[in-house]
């Protein structure tokens, strides 16, 4: 990774050439991470729009190997003429969904992928700038903030409302001068502040009479009030407790969200959903054993969501440490953003032991994105993009191989599969591109609307090795019917999106059940 920051090359126009804001905004900071801010605001994103209000969600940073593709982008466009897509995490694009919008890459402007424990990919306005060390990504940030106020500001001038997500505890004070997440961005942008303490976690006292400690009185002055989230139990036992914050403090309490049962039925953030200990047995519910390696830079696991919510599947993620189960009927490697890391850690866990094993029992095994990568002869990386330059060898379940380079592809892609006859959308995401004899039986033939084909991914002598880059192609009712037949399973009645959909109402319903939401909106300018 390089030990200077890649450049900034953005033409912006000055703050004021947007207009007059016309927006309230609000921002939701926690005490910690995994306080549940995302959430909360998908669900007053939902509750707020419900009302008739024309709301955005905005998050100034955000870290996760979990992102999705927008239509915009500040990249320039290619040679041929088409403008390349962009992409954000993927907690902001569901809460642009909760408001009823499109994602925008001005609702989420810096997205850090990481890609090694000290190194990320810096995605800025949609655009991936380059990887970069923890040490020299902190001299970048207040080259960005220019960036970050003016993807604020386009928000703020065509919304009733904007709800901001902080990121990580608001309370870091070391960070205080580099920050563009908290406390100098709410400063910067003008924004009054919530607190948000977990009362799952507990300490949430300490947490925030710590973090009222921390502050300087000017940033104290900017919250104007606090809450606490995923609460169990009888809440007049913690009142005492909301009273000695508030002594403490001087902020208004504005009230308790209790623990929402429906959140594992929408998209988690980021991999850290994926770190709750795995059961040692199947849970027997369904017909379909599906076991997923938990890779160490593992990226678009919400691939594997629709398929988790099939009553006909019982699907475990593998976590170091465990072995393939030997009543596995399909393995799936999903995407990564370290190719080549992840090929080593399936090596060291004994996957691929595990895994070769399990297709000459007659297995199943899936691969996407980089996943498909991984299933091929070998995975070249000259240039070092992903990590330390050159060849890692392949699974060698398909005869294809990788070279990462180039310029990033996304694209959102809609089509009819010419060989289930399913309609297929998804998304590409990744660098690397791919080539071998293998290409030339394709997993999908995609139909496009202007009556070409394009193959998409390969299949292997023996059909039961397959993959390809389409991430989100199992979020499709019919074709994940489809596959599911293939594989000896029956799938249920599961509309996905509905249920996405329903889940989302049913959290703005809970939020409005819990806080009063006409108090909070008063808070907000």
């Amino acid at each position: 990774m390089p030990d200077t920051p890649p450049s900034i090359d953005l033409d912006l126009p000055p703050l004021g050439d947007h207009g007059p804001r016309r927006a309230r905004t609000l921002m939701i900071q926690g005490t910690a991470s995994d306080v549940g801010k995302s959430l909360l605001v998908a669900g007053l994103c939902r509750a707020y729009a419900r009302r008739g209000l024309k709301v955005r969600p905005f998050k100034a940073q955000n870290m996760s190997n979990n992102a999705a593709v927008t239509e915009d982008t500040d990249a320039r466009p290619g040679p041929d003429g088409e403008r390349p897509r962009g992409e954000i995490g993927r907690a902001q694009a569901l809460q642009a969904r909760a408001c009823g919008v499109p994602p925008s890459i001005h609702m989420n402007p810096v997205l850090l992928k990481p890609q090694t424990n000290v190194g990320s990919q810096v995605v800025l306005r949609g655009r991936a700038l380059g990887n970069c060390p923890a040490r020299v990504y902190h001299q970048m940030r207040q080259g960005m903030m220019p960036a970050i106020l003016d993807s604020f500001e386009r928000l703020c001038t065509d919304a009733d409302l904007v709800l901001v997500e902080g990121a990580g505890s608001g309370a870091e004070i070391y960070l205080r001068n580099s920050d563009i997440t908290n406390m100098y961005f709410a400063e910067r942008a003008d924004v009054p502040v919530v607190f948000v303490g977990d009362l799952d976690k507990g300490g949430t006292m300490s947490h925030l009479v710590g973090t009222w400690l921390l502050l300087d009185p000017p940033d104290r002055a900017r919250v104007v009030g606090y809450m606490v989230n995923k609460f169990r139990g009888d809440f007049s036992l913690f009142e005492p407790a909301c009273e000695t914050i508030t002594a403490h403090t001087g902020w208004p309490f504005l009230g308790v969200v209790r623990w929402f049962e429906g959140a594992s039925r929408l998209p988690a953030e980021d991999s850290l959903a994926l770190e709750r200990p795995a059961e040692d047995s199947w849970a027997n519910t369904g017909t379909l054993n599906i076991a997923v390696p938990r890779l160490s830079r593992v990226a678009n696991f919400d691939d594997m969501d629709p398929l988790a919510a099939e009553p006909a599947v019982n699907l475990r993620w593998l976590m170091p440490g465990q072995a393939l189960p030997a009543d596995t009927d399909v393995v799936i490697l999903p995407g990564s953003k370290a190719t080549r890391a992840d090929l080593d850690i399936l090596r060291k866990e004994g996957w691929d032991i595990d895994i070769h094993a399990h297709v000459r029992r007659g297995g199943r095994v899936v691969g996407l994105c980089a996943g498909f990568q991984m299933l091929g002869r070998v995975v070249r990386d000259p240039q070092g993009i992903e990590g330390p330059p050159g060849d890692t060898p392949g699974l060698g379940l398909l005869d294809i191989e990788t070279e990462i380079g180039g310029d990033k592809r996304l694209i959102e892609l809609s089509a009819q599969d010419g060989v289930s006859g399913c309609e297929v959308a998804g998304y590409e995401m990744h660098m690397g591109r791919t080539t071998g004899a293998g290409l030339e039986q394709p997993w999908l033939l995609l139909q496009n609307a202007d009556g070409t084909t394009k193959p998409e991914g390969a299949v292997s002598h023996h059909d039961r090795v397959m993959g390809g880059y389409l991430h989100g192609i199992f979020a499709g009712d019919a074709f994940r019917t489809h596959w599911l037949e293939q594989m000896g399973a029956k799938a249920g009645q599961l509309d996905f999106d509905a249920r996405i959909e329903q889940a989302l109402n049913e959290l703005a319903e809970h939020i409005e059940a819990n806080l009063d939401l006409d108090a909070l909106l008063a808070l907000a300018r």
